[in-house]
């Protein structure tokens, strides 16, 4: 019987997946397998000697001590892509609050209590509309930075807008490549974005290399009243940045709004500032898509040591044999682990039917498919080769 804690509000659709014959799920267990989450931070939570995985049902994992993990051997999952439909929608409704007086004339209209007589009102707004007059998107350029699973889909849903698409991804990924449209114009580096974008969408994950990304220096590249959207992290956006850009001290790259997802005491009410309380992937559809995701990845591990969407050690699969023993276990990534590991299974008679090897950065896992369940002693010498972090046998 595998057990699964869970932290915050997991969607019911996700905590079905899980079978009951072998499952125990719940909020106050202890000794877990594994952790099942969302935004509850992990740092400073004692790690059970028992975890041997934990799923974030979501795309970030800032929250999940990663370090600590990885150096225990406790695999880290996340949701790429579970919550991109909810993330990309929202982007759309920025885009146009941004361009049109939506907000502004939503405002004016809620002053008008005093006002009782509908013909006068109706009236009274044909004179005052003007004010709150704004633009379209349809023929303007959107630079999308990030064109993973979300960047892809903001990508999409802008040219079938009408919209020019560019982007800029360092780390396009062949996957991501092939989902990316053709008519999306790649840009070399962000600076060629920014000064050919209307609007900027953020999509990369919050990491050292992204800090403050958006900053003076890149703003000051920016079209005058070019719109700046992040739906990502706020690490990637220095905000007093922003509002020296958006009160015009950066000259010619004068901002023109900030929309995120991430208010900050300094630019709240400010009137070219659009924020909204983190509610990116907070949609019935994506909790219910990001918790099935991270519970089937979750059971696959647990009960076949694959690993799918991990953070930290490599993706690595293998289908099973009727009749044989699986061992895993994780390495550091050096030389000489896995012969050393063969070679206490060939000296123990343990008769070797697949196998699979596959790294990441500092890190190795590994399936070995046997003929017959190893002794106690074998899986003790091969948890005693050196720079072995952990083994199990499924």
């Amino acid at each position: 019987m595998y057990k699964v804690r869970t932290y915050n509000a997991i969607s019911i659709k996700g905590l079905e997946r899980f079978p009951r014959q072998s499952f125990e799920v719940g909020s106050d267990i202890s000794q877990p397998d594994a952790f099942l989450l969302r935004s509850q931070k992990l740092q400073g939570v004692a790690v059970p000697p028992s975890l041997l995985a934990a799923a974030r049902a979501g795309a970030g994992t800032n929250n999940v001590p990663i370090a600590e993990y990885s150096k225990l051997g406790v695999v880290v999952f996340n949701t790429p892509g579970a919550n991109a439909n909810a993330v990309k929608e929202l982007v759309m409704a920025g885009m146009l609050l941004a361009t049109r007086g939506i907000l502004p004339g939503m405002a004016y209209v809620n002053t008008l209590t005093d006002m009782t007589d509908a013909s006068e009102m109706s009236a009274h707004l044909e004179k005052e509309k003007a004010r709150f007059a704004g633009g379209e998107i349809k023929g303007k350029t959107l630079g999308i930075v990030g064109l993973g699973a979300i960047g892809s889909l903001v990508a999409d849903m802008a040219l079938a807008m009408g919209m020019k698409v560019v982007g800029f991804d360092p780390a396009l990924s062949i996957d991501a490549a092939w989902r990316l449209s053709s008519e999306v114009s790649r840009m070399e580096n962000l600076q060629a974005l920014l000064a050919r974008s209307d609007y900027i969408s953020l999509h990369v994950p919050a990491m050292d290399a992204t800090k403050h990304l958006i900053n003076d220096a890149a703003l000051a590249l920016t079209k005058p009243g070019a719109v700046l959207l992040n739906f990502a992290r706020e690490t990637i956006v220095d905000s007093a940045a922003v509002k020296r850009s958006l009160e015009g001290s950066l000259g010619a790259g004068k901002l023109g709004k900030y929309v995120c997802d991430f208010p900050e005491p300094d630019l709240l009410n400010h009137s070219q500032v659009i924020a909204m309380p983190h509610i990116g992937a907070s949609t019935e559809e994506s909790e219910e898509n990001c918790a099935v995701m991270a519970a089937n990845q979750l059971m696959d591990y647990l009960e076949n040591g694959n690993i799918v969407n991990s953070v930290n050690f490599p993706a690595v699969a293998m289908g099973r044999v009727a009749g044989t023993t699986r061992i895993t276990f994780s390495n550091d990534n050096v030389s000489g682990v896995l012969g050393h590991v063969l070679s206490v299974l060939a000296d123990k008679n343990v008769n070797v039917i697949d196998m699979m090897n596959k790294s990441r950065g500092e890190l190795a896992f590994n399936i070995i498919d046997v003929e017959s369940k190893p002794a106690d002693d074998v899986i003790s010498a091969i948890a005693a080769v050196a720079h072995v972090i952990r083994v199990r046998v499924i």
